[in-house]
């Protein structure tokens, strides 16, 4: 699983993919109508449904007590029904239950109701969309009638960015509603938040009750992740946004005149449960969003074994794009979450932002980190520095260790620096580990306090091993610094391909800004995650995957307005085939954790570039043909692929495997058996005028991979018209080193004066 929002502000990061994502205090214990009893949700065929059952609830209800035939039914096990993204319900069944219930005729899928987690504003303007310029018009008006829907944990309606000033009337095509519940009424939803619905009933089922007033039994945000990824997608402008004076600007969502609906579905540090994601999606879908962007994730499964990649398909199955984070487990490869075809998958990059504050030693040396203290230090002298490894530690240890001394450690949170202060330290210094390398996740210390990247912090350690009186003092700027530092960066915690389920798609998709990022936050929630933190505010700073996946369903929302007949593949083509590769210094995007170049298993295509990806030429599209075939090239059996389209589908197998379907990105591997691959791809004209495009193939390696594209020109004449092209991979490696030769990367680019068409390709030894 993917670390959590929480364990982003408070990066004591595990990083651990198979560990448990969901925490159970001992007040909130399931709640079960029988012994050992879980939540399931039921997939059903309903071209099947016997004619003596009048209804699809009559059909349920049968299935259910089928399985409970030895003990009372109980009508109120079902607390949800499916009819728009897939047919089924969801119910609380015993294990031996769920099987009796995946034997019975008519049922296609028994899914367990697993929990997903979290993967927790200069961007637009870092992205390229100024006023005026490409996407963004001088009127403001793109995107008006399109609308994204964010499944997450609520939205907290009163904060300016969705005020709806100057937006015409809903659009009358819209068929969703404003659920009006606990501190949430008719006036919360308006011409910018035009739907507003939540999603209880499986973590009810799981025992969450939240009687104790711990949430909101409404769309109202508690935890604060909704409210930022929803004014991050498309947030309305706001004047003089900071938060402590910091970032301090025009704040504005990315397609600014957009609509948005939320979908609750998230509790916060408690996670999503799936029946809950689903539910929302299958509301989502049928009230007509455009767009859907899902900050959150469980552990990769088989497509046909995950019902939000099944629930996920039928959205795209029906015209809607969408978009998940990768999740929050870098910078290791080979954790990347939400890694099914058909949706878009986003890493986290940094933006050239940055609050630096520094450190001075007392052999004056300076080192300079980053920090959003706002206050004035009652100390500014130099004070003895006292290092422990592990920022976990007891009270009592802290007491003995931090009087009127700065203490430095690994990881610090801003819960400890309030530990701290009440001992009486006078300072905190973050180091960052050798995971984190130069990625700082900036911090708003109540004590003066700051967060050193990697290299540095290993000098500042070296330095106190050094003296017998190491000692430092703290200055802050009290300044946002923008434009002076490389951008984007990889993030360390953006996770990374292969995909390890099918590991000839290549997944992240893309990058884009998850670092640092300044949006709306609910005024009742605490800026840190601690209930110990009083500071309130309109806006926070924070990161995570789930800060970059607004940013891309916003740039879909831009493309969709411009471009209302294109499908989801499209959109995603164009994003793709546009990005950049290269950093604001025009050199290769680096690592957080290492400072070296990134490849394709962690920027995927590259960084977003929205103004170049509304004109891009050509796309690669996908229909919901080309992924059945996909499914029959992975050789899914009828069943599993009745689970993504219930109407009989006839489906070929791909000729080059998996790695034929036409991806805009490529994946060749190699074993000892397989030394050349040929793939197939087409193309689809959507600039207006007759062009001639060359292919260029960029091989780093050429001693390892000959590459061969034919034909090497293509002649496109109308908008609309397809022409595909094959490219043989064929690999000189004799002898496989894991350490050596495992992974190489480049591009293949279909370009002339005016466009660029660029797909990266991954070459992988077995």
């Amino acid at each position: 699983m993917a670390i959590s929002l929480l364990s982003l502000i408070f990066p004591l990061l595990t990083l651990t993919p198979n560990a448990s994502a969901y925490y159970q205090p001992d007040n909130l214990k399931p709640k079960t109508n029988t012994p050992s009893s879980s939540s399931y949700i039921i997939h059903t065929d309903n071209l099947t449904r016997p004619s003596i059952f009048p209804t699809q609830s009559h059909w349920y209800s049968s299935i259910l007590k089928s399985a409970v035939a030895n003990q009372t039914y109980d009508q109120d096990r079902i607390f949800y029904t499916y009819d728009t993204i897939m047919h089924g319900f969801a119910a609380t069944l015993t294990p031996d239950e769920a099987r009796k219930v995946s034997s019975t005729p008519g049922v296609i899928g028994v899914y367990n109701d697993s929990i997903f987690e979290l993967h927790t504003t200069r961007s637009p303007n870092f992205l390229g969309l100024n006023l005026g310029d490409g996407l963004w018009t001088d009127k403001f008006d793109a995107g008006d009638n399109v609308v994204i829907g964010l499944v997450d944990t609520g939205i907290w309606p009163e904060e300016p960015s969705f005020d709806d000033a100057g937006l015409p009337p809903i659009p009358p095509e819209w068929r969703g509603e404003c659920e009006i519940r606990d501190r949430f009424n008719i006036s919360a939803c308006n011409k910018k938040l035009i739907g507003a619905r939540f999603f209880r009933s499986g973590a009810r089922a799981r025992g969450l009750s939240f009687d104790d007033g711990s949430e909101f039994m409404s769309p109202r945000d508690k935890d604060g992740h909704g409210t930022h990824t929803a004014s991050t997608a498309a947030g309305s402008a706001v004047a003089n946004a900071n938060l402590f004076g910091f970032a301090n600007g025009t704040a504005r969502g990315v397609a600014t005149r957009a609509r948005l609906a939320m979908y609750k579905a998230c509790w916060g540090f408690y996670g999503c449960p799936v029946s809950d994601i689903v539910a929302a999606i299958n509301a989502a879908v049928k009230d007509g969003v455009h767009i859907l962007s899902l900050s959150l994730g469980g552990g990769p499964e088989e497509f046909y074994a995950d019902a939000v990649a099944i629930a996920a398909f039928a959205a795209v199955r029906n015209g809607v794009f969408v978009a998940f984070s990768a999740g929050n487990s870098g910078p290791d490869e080979g954790y990347v979450v939400n890694i099914a075809p058909w949706i878009t998958t986003v890493g986290a990059g940094s933006i050239d932002r940055k609050f630096p504050a520094r450190v001075t030693l007392g052999n004056g040396e300076v080192y300079v980190g980053q920090s959003l203290y706002q206050q004035s230090p009652n100390f500014t002298g130099f004070a003895p520095l006292v290092y422990v490894p592990q920022c976990l530690m007891s009270d009592s240890e802290i007491t003995q260790l931090v009087k009127e001394k700065i203490l430095m450690c690994e990881n610090a949170f801003v819960e400890l620096g309030m530990k701290v202060a009440k001992a009486r330290g006078v300072g905190l210094i973050g180091l960052n580990d050798n995971y984190s390398g130069e990625g700082v996740i900036v911090k708003a210390f109540t004590l003066p306090g700051l967060t050193l990247g990697y290299f540095e912090a290993q000098k500042l350690i070296k330095y106190i091993n050094s003296t017998s009186n190491p000692r430092a003092s703290l200055q802050f700027d009290y300044q946002t610094v923008i434009g002076e530092s490389r951008a984007p960066t990889v993030a360390y915690f953006s996770a990374r391909g292969p995909n390890i389920i099918q590991p000839e798609i290549l997944k992240p998709d893309i990058l884009a800004p998850g670092m640092n990022i300044l949006a709306s936050w609910p005024t009742e929630t605490p800026l840190t995650g601690s209930l110990k933190d009083l500071r309130r505010a309109g806006f926070n700073i924070i990161s995570g995957t789930s800060m970059s996946c607004p940013h891309i369903a916003g740039v879909a929302a831009l493309l969709k307005a411009e471009h209302p007949n294109w499908s989801p593949a499209m959109i995603r083509s164009a994003m793709m085939t546009t990005a950049f590769p290269l950093d604001n210094s025009y050199r290769p995007i680096f690592l957080d954790e290492s400072l070296k170049p990134a490849n394709a298993l962690a920027i995927g295509a590259g960084h977003v570039d929205p103004v170049r990806a509304k004109n891009p030429g050509l796309v690669y599209d996908l229909g919901v043909q080309d992924y059945i075939n996909l499914l029959c090239t992975m050789n899914y059996t009828e069943a599993q692929i009745k689970r993504f389209m219930p109407e009989p589908s006839a489906c070929s197998k791909f000729e080059g495997g998996v790695g034929d379907l036409n991806y805009p990105s490529f994946v060749a591997i190699f074993d000892a058996e397989t030394k050349a691959r040929t793939l197939t791809r087409t193309l689809t004209k959507v600039s207006e005028l007759p062009e001639t495009y060359e292919a260029r193939v960029v091989n780093p390696r050429p001693d390892k991979v000959e590459v061969v594209v034919e034909p090497k020109t293509l002649e496109f004449g109308g908008q609309g018209e397809n022409l595909s092209y094959k490219v043989r991979f064929v690999s000189k490696v004799d002898e496989i080193s894991y350490t050596e030769v495992e992974r190489e990367y480049g591009y293949i680019m279909w370009e002339n004066t005016e466009h660029q068409v660029k797909s990266p390709v991954v070459f992988m030894w077995k």
